[in-house]
């Protein structure tokens, strides 16, 4: 049987809010998010799966209500843990060039790509056949990506790093990955809610 996961990266956070686990979505963000509903609309989704974060959620909040479906929390899908100058581009190099290193205080490209895999698996084995929503970030979904498809690197992360929000969906036979599409997103930059453009895919 075949699994269906639609992963739906969060939409335009308050970036210059501090406290990570419960910065929102700005008010542009929320009508962004709308595009995920739109996504979704014609599918048939059985159930929707988030991490924690405050942003992730009210991403897919308004799909999951259209579907009349609970949200399930997972701590493991959470974003990667920011350490000190975390954001600096010579740091987001180095850790995708060594999936093992991290900044003082932060996780590495391998620690969330454990936790996250490990989460998705266990959501692939209690809902084989079905169609999935799994909320999630930026560098969290990269991780999944490359466990999948080892070639997606850093050039690929600094491609979507302006899609909020940023839908894929995956396709799995059991736990054996199938492929992957690319089905929308909205590109806005990462520091500033400018100059916004909604994209489709065609295929």
């Amino acid at each position: 049987m075949i699994t269906l996961v639609c992963f739906v990266r969060h939409a335009e956070p308050e970036h210059d809010n501090p406290d990570d686990r419960n910065r929102p979505l700005t008010t542009q963000g929320m009508i962004d998010s709308s595009i995920v509903l739109d996504t979704l609309q014609n599918k048939r989704i059985d159930s929707f799966y988030c991490s924690p974060y405050k942003r992730s959620l009210q991403t897919i909040l308004p799909a999951a209500q259209a579907f009349h479906k609970e949200i399930v929390i997972d701590e493991r899908l959470c974003e990667r843990q920011a350490g000190n100058n975390s954001i600096t581009a010579n740091l987001l190099g180095k850790r995708w060039d060594d999936h093992d290193f991290h900044e003082p205080n932060g996780e590495s490209i391998a620690m969330v790509q454990e936790r996250n895999i490990a989460a998705l698996q266990e959501i692939l084995k209690t809902n084989e056949g079905k169609s999935l929503v799994i909320g999630t970030h930026g560098t969290a979904l990269s991780t999944i990506i490359n466990h999948y498809q080892p070639s997606f690197g850093y050039d690929d992360f600094l491609r979507i790093m302006d899609w909020m929000p940023y839908i894929v969906m995956m396709q799995f036979e059991g736990e054996r990955f199938l492929g992957m599409q690319e089905l929308a997103h909205v590109k806005r930059p990462f520091t500033a809610s400018v100059n916004a453009k909604v994209c489709r895919s065609t295929g």
